[in-house]
């Protein structure tokens, strides 16, 4: 089984057209052993699921406000290793109409990090056959450097295209002029990266950006809500064409916040604002049964969310292949 060949389809009475010819070209990455690309339809809408790899944290980070036993306790659950989490990186390509948007852009290369397995976005783009320069929009869902360092890699703003809009929320800039990073639990050396990679990019990009306040139409049926709490700018993009529903929501959601969706992530600037945003946007998931993608859940992360007494949980799509 090829990578081109794994997509869901939404809808068995309304067949996929136009995907083979949009989203399923190149080849599979030289030397992967597993699919790093997963595409679907949501409407009239073509999305694209990259992974950009995965990197591994202090499992701290699922949860830092949460007792040590309970965090070991759904670690064992979920048959994981007591020490280190391997986060997924997803990114997100959508073709609505004539505009090709990139949702968020991976990691990057950070010599500094030593994080190998990350970075993978553009060349698995490459092998998607998705040419930079077809880009029209980008959709930042906050300010990280998972989620910016993609356009920081040598060579790659000289790839775009110079009419290129790239947008985020407002608050989002602001707050990385002075960015507060005293509620927040992560490895040495990560505010230091972090800040550095906002610098960068605010230097780079600024020119392109288009900010807006609370949320903006990017494209016929795309969408940028934003939602505070990771970051005071973060937010979700929601997809809405011909009766179907998916939300990209960025950090707002990892595997952990399904179950326990009041531990505090170590990378929440406001942990607080961010529980409360997650629970919201899960009830309303849950409640209206439309699709979830989000960076950091499991590859290729396309779900539904549903409410098992008090506690939510996950219910991945079945592959269609």
């Amino acid at each position: 089984m090829s990578q081109a060949e794994t997509k869901p389809r939404m809808n068995p009475q309304q067949p996929n057209s136009g995907l083979e010819n949009t989203f399923h070209l190149g080849k599979p990455g030289t030397g992967e052993l597993v699919p790093s690309r997963y595409a679907l339809r949501i409407g009239e809408i073509d999305v694209l699921v990259v992974s950009d790899g995965v990197l591994p944290l202090p499992t701290k980070m699922l949860g830092h406000n949460a007792d040590a036993a309970d965090r070991a306790a759904w670690l064992d659950d979920m048959f994981l290793p007591p020490d280190a989490y391997d986060w997924a990186l997803n990114v997100v390509v959508v073709r609505s109409g004539e505009q090709t948007i990139l949702i968020d852009a991976g990691l990057g290369l950070d010599p500094d990090l030593n994080l190998p397995r990350a970075g993978q976005l553009i060349k698995r783009l490459e092998a998607a056959g998705i040419d930079l320069a077809s880009v029209t929009d980008v959709v930042l869902t906050h300010l990280h450097m998972d989620h910016i360092g993609g356009l920081l890699i040598d060579g790659v703003k000289d790839s775009l295209r110079p009419d290129l809009r790239i947008h985020v929320a407002a608050a989002e800039i602001k707050f990385w002029e002075a960015p507060d990073f005293s509620h927040v639990s992560m490895p040495p050396g990560f505010p230091d990266a972090l800040r550095a990679a906002a610098k960068q990019f605010s230097k780079e990009y600024r020119g392109q950006l288009r900010l807006f306040d609370e949320e903006y139409e990017v494209a016929p049926g795309v969408v940028v809500h934003r939602t505070g709490g990771h970051t005071p700018g973060h937010s979700v993009v929601r997809l809405v064409s011909g009766g179907e529903r998916l939300t990209f929501a960025g950090d707002a959601v990892f595997a952990v916040g399904f179950e326990h969706p009041d531990w505090y992530n170590g990378f929440e600037h406001d942990p607080e604002e961010a529980a409360r945003v997650r629970v919201r946007l899960l009830r309303e998931l849950a409640a209206n049964g439309e699709l979830l993608v989000a960076t950091h859940l499991p590859f290729p992360s396309v779900g539904h969310v549903a409410v098992t007494g008090d506690h939510f949980r996950s219910v991945p799509v079945f592959w269609d292949y």
